[in-house]
């Protein structure tokens, strides 16, 4: 039995402007989704909560000078009824890496993953034992697929793909993380204390 089919994750990379964040939870806060950190009181948080936190993490990358003391954390499971089904998307930050003069940068640039499971769990059992198996949520759960798909694309029409470079050993070398930005926290970061520390060029126009 093939137990890794469907497994894996649909994910999208992005980094907005806090604004643009908003009407990205306003989304999720239309189906009641519950934001609960990954901790062991499981603590929930509202979307007005959920934005503050961005904001600070947005700012912190986007700002002319390093905020000493501040270490970037958002990690939220998010919980929705849908298909009469509990579904779990996950928002968390992340790194993207770059090369630096023929190393990797100590620091990082920053982005945003939303992430959704590709399988759903099937129960099953047999004269062997109890068993299971993931079949794709696209089949068992279609409202929370298109809700995805939904959200995914309001992120996509307000984005385009991240393109910078960084200095290599001889030259300029052009990074394509498949991490998209919109043009106004483009504006912003092309100025901000990470592009001046490691002479970044932004190429999005």
């Amino acid at each position: 039995m093939d137990r890794l089919k469907h497994s894996g994750f649909y994910k999208l990379k992005f980094f907005i402007t806090p604004d643009e964040f908003k009407s990205f939870l306003a989304l999720f806060e239309q189906k009641r989704a519950k934001f609960i950190r990954p901790s062991y009181d499981q603590t929930q948080y509202d979307t007005n909560q959920v934005l503050e936190g961005y904001e600070q993490f947005y700012h912190f990358f986007t700002a002319a000078e390093k905020r000493e003391g501040y270490h970037p954390y958002l990690a939220y499971s998010v919980l929705i009824t849908l298909d009469q089904h509990n579904s779990g998307f996950f928002v968390k930050n992340e790194g993207i890496n770059f090369p630096y003069v023929g190393q990797w940068a100590e620091d990082e640039l920053p982005c945003i993953t939303l992430s959704l499971p590709k399988g759903f769990q099937i129960n099953l059992e047999d004269e062997k034992g109890k068993y299971y198996i993931y079949e794709d949520i696209r089949e068992h759960l279609p409202l929370t697929y298109a809700f995805y798909e939904e959200v995914a694309s309001g992120v996509k029409k307000i984005t385009k793909l991240l393109r910078f470079s960084a200095p290599g050993v001889d030259a300029m070398q052009e990074q394509k993380p498949s991490v998209r930005v919109s043009q106004r926290a483009v504006n912003e970061l092309k100025d901000s204390w990470i592009f001046n520390k490691y002479s970044l060029v932004m190429n999005n126009k």
